[in-house]
Formats: structure tokens, sequence, C-alpha cells
């Protein structure tokens, strides 16, 4: 049995990941903000299994309270599944430099939030398992429109390939979970942000004239009807429940086959080359307690 804190589980894949981890035995904290609030139903819901812990990724003293909540009740942690992210839809002009920055905040700074919070107390137990929920937007066919959210998970990817290697030798392990483009089963198009700027968003409607709709039906299409979004909660407890050192670094859920795997493999691979003709492989696996 492990403790796990997941963020960002009011809805779609962290409620998914949050009841496949309580499913597999394990004790799970679902974090949300609002449990008094718009996410009581799912708090109260998510009780009834677990434990709901009131979660504002966006404020680090609300983390701060959440992880140190845990750390008291449970004695540790010992998984942290980076899933709070918030979509976009419409031409990239027409976002305001401080939508970008929102967007950011949700999809990397709240990883940052939580690592800063939970870190030391890996660190000092020398074990833990970081998840992290990317995308294949980060590397495989991008279609338009969805440009600040597509620069966000990029930018949580790398931040986390980063954290892989620095976190090794304090026994922390690390795996990044890629899910496609689930069109149906989670809330990510129903509540995706919309730019703040219409006079530029109506310019780039007219000049294209419902293309844009028609592509995105289209990158929809690609998906098989019966693709279930619930995998991506199964595959992050299936990670969960492997040895440390035995994970995975990448998993991939990704039913239109949207090339990200083919690109990833590439640059994971040369990471790997890169670490071995340093002399430093030791980095790219957990170091043992």
């Amino acid at each position: 049995m492990k403790v796990a804190v997941v963020t960002g589980a009011s809805s779609g894949f962290g409620a998914m990941t949050a009841r496949a981890l309580v499913h597999s035995g394990h004790t799970v904290y679902a974090g949300m903000r609002g449990t008094k609030g718009r996410n009581r139903e799912a708090a109260e819901e998510f009780d009834r299994l677990g434990h709901s812990v009131e979660m504002d990724v966006s404020d680090q003293s609300s983390v701060d309270g959440a992880i140190a909540r845990v750390i008291g009740e449970q004695g540790r942690i010992d998984v942290v599944v980076h899933n709070a992210g918030h979509m976009t839809l419409g031409p990239a002009e027409a976002f305001t430099p401080e939508q970008l920055a929102a967007v950011y905040d949700t999809n990397v700074l709240s990883t940052q939030r939580v690592n800063r919070a939970v870190l030391p107390h890996l660190r000092e137990r020398g074990d833990g398992l970081l998840v992290w929920v990317g995308s294949t937007s980060a590397r495989g066919g991008t279609p338009p429109y969805l440009a600040p959210y597509f620069a966000a998970k990029a930018a949580e990817d790398a931040l986390a390939v980063s954290y892989a290697v620095e976190v090794a030798r304090f026994g922390i392990d690390t795996t990044i979970v890629v899910p496609g483009s689930f069109t149906s089963g989670t809330n990510h198009y129903a509540h995706a942000g919309h730019p703040d700027d219409t006079a530029v968003a109506d310019a780039y409607a007219r000049a294209y004239d419902g293309a844009i709709d028609d592509l995105l039906a289209r990158q929809a299409a690609q998906s098989p009807p019966d693709a279930d979004p619930e995998e991506v909660a199964r595959e992050i407890a299936r990670v969960v429940d492997l040895p440390k050192g035995r994970r995975p670094f990448r998993v991939y859920i990704d039913p239109a086959r949207d090339g990200a795997e083919e690109v990833f493999r590439v640059g994971d691979r040369i990471r790997l080359d890169f670490y071995r003709s340093l002399g430093y492989e030791s980095l790219l696996t957990p170091r043992s307690s």
C-alpha cells in the first residue's frame, strides 16, 4: 500500500486516477480546490472512497497545507501524480500575455509548487515516485488553435525530464505518462479557456471560414470510437505498483497514434546516449533505498 496525492482530481484524468489507485489498494488524497464550494460534490463523492484534500495548485500556501495534512495524517507520502492542467481553444494571437501566463501557471508552475512542498519529505525518506501527466501534443501532430496549451505541456515535459535526473540520487523515481487526445470521457474541451481578444479571434474565424472546426473534427475522428480515457488511470495505477527502478520512463496511451511516441523515443534515446557518453548513466535510475 502506498500513500498517493493526485492533483487536479475533481474530474477527468485526475478523478479517474484517484479512483483507480484506491481500487488498487492505495491510500489516496484527491487534491482539488473548492472542496466546500464549486467542487463540493466531487469532494464528498471521493471522501466515500478515500480522502479529498483542499489544494489550489496556483497558491503555494494551499499546496503546502495540503501536503502537510497528508503527512500529518499518514506519516508519509509515496507517490505524487502531477495531473492538474487546463486546456485552451482559439487562435494564439487572440490570447493576451496574461492568459498565456495563467495557462503556464496551471500546467507548469503548479508542478513546481507541489514539488517544493513534497520533495523535502521524499528526499529525507530516500524514496518516492513522481508521475507527470503530459500530452502527445508536446511532440506529435499539433492542430492549430491549441497553442497555449501545447506550449505549456511541452514546458512541463522539459521540467519533468530535468527533474528525473536531479532527484534520482535521492531514490525518487519518475514516470511521464503521455495521453493522446481523448475527445470524450473528459472535460478538457468542454472546460477549455477561450481568448479574451474577440476581435482578433473573429478575424481568424473569417479567414479560415470553418476550416479550423473541420480540422479539429477530423482530428477527433482519428480516435477509435472505443477509446477509453480510463486506460490512462489504469496505466498510472500499473506504474505505481511496479518496483522502484523498473518503472518505465514514459508510457503512452494514444489511440489516435499521432506520432508523438516515435518522436519522444528518439529524444529519450539521445538523452540516454548523452548520459552514457559522460559516464553518468547511473543518474537515469533512482538510487536504491
